[in-house]
């Protein structure tokens, strides 16, 4: 007993400010998370079939415009895009082709004349297509959308 040492027990107990150390830490941690996620997700709900059988109607999925977490993107990410002259309708379309790639002539965009060979996506442009194919309006019907209308890159869905 002379060996052990002497514990105060008052000492290894949380104090009341601690307590409000920890907690106001906690705080702001949530915040700032909450902060974060609320200025680079969002959420948006399918709304027709030419997404399936990957995406149904009316199910919903997280979208970020925050690259740095999730990447540039690339061919075959699902993206979210608003229609070049509306500011509320928005599709949500499978990545085909990015600026500079060459579109097959049975998938370019519908006045694209035969002619002219394969389609050239434009600098500042992005080439999309539904995943149920024959029941699409995409790239195909619209042409390229401009990359400034991009809304985001699907992240998750359920």
């Amino acid at each position: 007993m002379d060996g052990d040492p002497i514990v105060n027990e008052s000492s290894t107990k949380p104090t009341g400010r601690r307590r409000i150390r920890f907690f106001t830490v906690f705080l702001f941690v949530v915040l700032v998370l909450s902060a974060v996620f609320a200025t680079n997700f969002k959420t948006a709900v399918v709304d027709g079939q030419s997404m399936f059988p990957t995406l149904n109607n009316g199910q919903k999925v997280l979208t970020t415009k925050a690259y740095f977490l999730v990447g540039t993107i690339k061919k075959n990410d699902i993206i979210v895009l608003r229609e070049e002259q509306s500011k509320t309708k928005y599709f949500i379309k499978r990545v085909y082709g990015l600026p500079g790639d060459q579109i097959p002539w049975a998938l370019a965009p519908q006045d694209w004349p035969l002619e002219k060979g394969p389609y050239t996506v434009p600098d500042g442009r992005i080439y999309v297509i539904g995943d149920n194919i024959l029941h699409s309006d995409d790239s195909r019907k619209f042409g390229a959308f401009k990359l400034e209308n991009v809304l985001g890159k699907v992240v998750t869905w359920r």
